[in-house]
C-alpha cells in the first residue's frame, strides 16, 4: 500500500473510542482526557506514515497507545514520591512529612463539615483562630497566636500592623534571602515600613540601633539566621537587649525565627537553635516562624506574643488573605497537640524523628537494607555500607552535619546517572536518591516505613538484574 492508502486506513475517533481495549480506561478517566489522546495518538501515526515509517494503524494498535495517554493525562501532578535523599526537610520534597495523627485529622475533616468558624457551645460564630491559639501560648508561653498560610505571610503581617508608614530597624547581616528569591527587604517594602539598616554585615552593635531611632521607629526587627551563618569576625545584638532598647523608648521588638524550634534539639548532638518560648521569654512583642520546617507540621506561619499586638494583627485587613484553611488547621492543631508530650512527639513526629534517630540505628538498617539489594541484584552492581552525611534541609540548621549511613550501589556496565534516572522515571512513586562520587546513595534516614524499603529493593532489583 503507498503512503496515502496507509492514511485512508487511519481508523476514525468514534471507532477508537468504542474499541474494547478502551473501555477499562473510560471507566476511570474523563472521556475529554480519552479523546484528546485518542486524537493525539491517530495524529501522531499519521505523521509517522507520512515520514514514511511503517507501523500498525489497526484501531486496536490506536486504542491501545490512547490508552496510554490517557492513563498518564490523568496522573495527578502532585504526587508521592521516596525520599532516599538524606535531606530531611527537603523543600523541593514538600519539606515534612505529617504525622499519622496529623494526616489522619486533616482527612476527617477534608470529608465532613467542621467547626472551622463555629461555636458549637453556644450556637453561634465562632473564630479559626481558636482552634490552635490555646495550644500555642501553652507551648510557648506567650500571651495570644495566631497562624497564617507560610512563615512570609506572618512576618509581612506583622511588619505592616506594626510599622506601616514607619521606620523598621533591622541588622545589615539580617536581611536574609528566604527561598525562591523572597528576601526580608521585599517584605518590608511590601508591608509599607522604611527599612532603616544598621550596623554591617558580620557586625553589629546596640548603638547601631541606638543611633537608628527617631520618632518615626516603628518597630525593632531581628531575624534569626537560620537559613546561613556567618562566621568569624562577627558580632550581632541579643533579642533581650533590643527587648531591654524597645522598653525604653516604647518601640515593639519582632523576632523571625524561621524555622520555628519548640523543643532543644542540643540533647541529640544537634546545634542549638533558640526556641520560640526563649524568644518569648526574652521578651519579645512578637515572634514568628514556620510550621513546616523544624516543628514538623503543615506549612503554616505561626506568630506568638503580647496579646494586645495579636488582637491587633488578627484584626488587620491582610489577615484574611493569609488566613489558614480547615485541613492545614487541622494538620496544625494535631501537631501542636503531640508536642504536650514531649517524648512523644520525637517518636512520632517524622521530621523529629528522623533528626534524632541514633547513628547506631540508621547503621543497622542501612546493613539490612544493603544485604536485600544485594539479592536482588546479583553481580550486576557492588553494594556497600559506607558512613555519610545527612542535612536537615528547608533552610534549617545550615551548619549541622548529621552522621548517617548509606547504602552504596555502584552499578557494573553502566553510568550510575542513568540508574539514578531509572529510580526517578521508572515507576511509581519516584525514588529520590543522591549521587556521589559514581556512587548511588540510598539513604534510609529519611526512608519513612519497611514498605518504602521495599520499593527500593525491588526497584533497583528490576533495573539492574532486570
Amino acid at each position: 500500500m503507498d503512503t496515502n492508502d496507509l492514511l485512508r486506513e487511519l481508523p476514525k475517533t468514534d471507532e477508537v473510542l468504542a474499541a474494547p481495549e478502551l473501555a477499562e480506561t473510560l471507566a476511570h478517566v474523563p472521556r475529554a482526557l480519552v479523546l484528546d489522546s485518542v486524537r493525539a495518538e491517530v495524529e501522531e501515526a499519521r505523521s509517522r506514515l507520512l515520514a514514511g515509517e511503517s507501523i500498525d494503524v489497526s484501531v486496536v494498535a490506536i486504542a491501545r497507545g490512547a490508552a496510554g495517554r490517557a492513563l498518564l493525562a490523568a496522573r495527578p501532578s502532585l504526587r508521592p514520591v521516596i525520599n532516599a535523599s538524606g535531606i530531611i526537610v527537603h523543600t523541593n520534597l514538600g519539606r515534612s512529612v505529617l504525622s499519622e495523627r496529623a494526616a489522619a485529622a486533616v482527612a476527617g475533616i477534608a470529608s465532613s463539615y467542621s467547626t472551622l468558624e463555629y461555636d458549637v457551645e453556644n450556637g453561634e460564630r465562632g473564630s479559626r483562630h481558636a482552634h490552635v491559639e490555646a495550644l500555642l501560648t501553652r507551648l510557648t508561653g506567650a500571651e495570644a497566636a495566631m497562624a497564617v498560610n507560610n512563615n512570609a505571610a506572618a512576618v509581612m503581617l506583622a511588619i505592616a500592623g506594626l510599622a506601616r508608614g514607619r521606620e523598621a530597624i533591622v541588622s545589615r547581616g539580617q536581611l536574609v534571602e528566604i527561598g525562591g528569591s523572597f528576601r526580608i527587604p521585599d517584605i518590608m517594602a511590601e508591608s509599607g515600613a522604611t527599612m532603616v539598616e544598621v550596623g554591617t554585615t558580620n557586625k553589629t552593635h546596640l548603638e547601631d540601633y541606638e543611633r537608628a531611632l527617631t520618632p518615626q521607629t516603628g518597630l525593632l526587627l531581628k531575624v534569626h539566621s537560620s537559613n546561613f551563618r556567618v562566621v568569624g569576625f562577627t558580632e550581632e545584638v541579643s533579642l533581650a537587649a533590643l527587648v531591654d532598647l524597645g522598653a525604653r523608648n516604647g518601640v515593639p521588638v519582632m523576632e523571625d525565627q524561621g524555622s520555628g524550634v519548640l523543643v532543644d534539639l542540643t540533647q541529640f548532638g544537634l546545634p542549638a537553635e533558640p526556641t520560640v518560648g526563649q524568644a518569648v521569654s526574652a521578651g519579645a512583642s512578637v515572634v514568628t516562624c514556620s510550621g513546616d520546617k523544624l516543628l514538623g507540621g503543615p506549612q503554616a506561619g505561626i506568630l506568638v506574643g503580647r496579646h494586645d499586638i495579636v488582637a491587633r494583627l488578627k484584626q488587620h485587613p491582610m489577615a484574611r488573605a493569609v488566613r489558614l484553611d480547615k485541613m492545614t488547621l487541622a494538620a496544625l492543631e494535631a501537631t501542636l497537640f503531640t508536642y504536650l508530650d514531649t517524648q512523644r512527639a520525637f517518636a512520632e513526629i517524622p521530621t523529629l524523628r528522623m533528626l534524632t534517630t541514633p547513628l547506631a540505628e540508621v547503621r543497622a538498617r542501612a546493613g539490612a537494607l544493603a544485604a536485600r539489594v544485594r539479592e536482588a541484584v546479583g553481580d550486576a552492581a557492588e553494594v556497600l555500607v559506607a558512613d555519610e552525611v545527612a542535612r536537615a534541609g528547608g533552610g534549617a540548621l545550615p551548619l549541622a552535619e548529621i552522621p548517617t549511613a548509606v547504602v552504596c550501589v555502584l552499578p557494573r556496565g553502566r553510568g550510575v546517572g542513568s540508574l539514578e534516572a531509572v529510580l526517578r522515571l521508572g515507576g511509581e512513586p519516584a525514588i529520590v536518591a543522591r549521587v556521589k562520587e559514581d556512587r548511588l546513595l540510598i539513604d534510609p534516614r529519611t526512608l519513612l516505613s519497611s514498605a518504602e524499603e521495599d520499593v527500593v529493593v525491588a526497584r533497583l532489583g528490576e533495573a539492574l538484574a532486570g
